[in-house]
């Protein structure tokens, strides 16, 4: 909303603020001319999450992946807290980052199997590049912190589209490295922040078939006074 009233055009407002949200400035007619776009709609409608061991080299090139978080901060943030940061974990530091995961995994569970003993190295040198988007709401602030965690998950979910429209696919999880505060705290996450989830993006090694959706019938209703 606030966007919005700081891009108003003279001669576009009405004389009164409507539905009493403070000074917000009602529009009038002509609406603005915004274009459809078919290749957006289509990527939606298509993009569909692979395995992690589908996600191979090469991986985005620094300028590429720039724009793919860059697109991912463009979501909406009440307030204009920008509750969310990221991680980016790539290169060698993906084996750096799992050996101490690895052992800090090993010295929370004694007799761990030794083909456990790499998992977690294993697990981060399977895509070319991990992001690890980081939700820090504050809990003191006027805003809801419900609102800045959605903000967080809304980084995720746009980190997610902008790599399948640069031709990459990615995969959204949340495994134990997230879960656990002392093995994200590992990976450069902070007192009071919490990780929304770990975004693994590679060039993806198959188109599957889509899984089934749920019917709308099933999920949606509408409100009847």
């Amino acid at each position: 909303m606030a966007e919005a009233a700081e891009s108003r055009s003279p001669g576009r407002e009405a004389a009164s603020p409507p539905h009493g949200h403070g000074a917000a400035v009602a529009y009038e007619a002509p609406l603005a001319d915004v274009p459809v776009s078919p290749g957006t709609l289509d990527l939606l409608e298509t993009r569909r999450s692979l395995p992690l061991r589908a996600l191979l080299d090469p991986g985005p090139t620094p300028q590429e992946l720039d724009r793919m978080l860059a697109i991912a901060a463009r979501v909406p943030d009440h307030g204009r807290l920008v509750p969310w940061r990221f991680i980016v974990i790539e290169g060698a530091a993906r084996e750096a980052a799992g050996a101490r995961l690895d052992a800090l995994y090993a010295a929370q569970n004694p007799g761990l199997a030794p083909d456990k003993a790499r998992m977690w190295r294993d697990y981060l040198m399977r895509a070319p590049v991990t992001v690890v988007v980081v939700s820090r709401a504050d809990p003191a602030a006027k805003i809801p912190e419900l609102n800045q965690i959605l903000s967080a998950g809304a980084a995720a979910m746009n980190l997610v589209v902008a790599a399948t429209a640069l031709g990459f696919s990615a995969l959204w999880l949340l495994k134990w490295p997230g879960r656990d505060p002392a093995a994200a705290a590992l990976l450069g996450v902070g007192a009071g922040e919490k990780v929304a989830g770990f975004i693994h993006i590679g060039r993806p090694a198959t188109r599957p078939d889509d899984r089934p959706r749920p019917a709308l019938a099933d999920v949606v209703t509408r409100w009847q006074p």
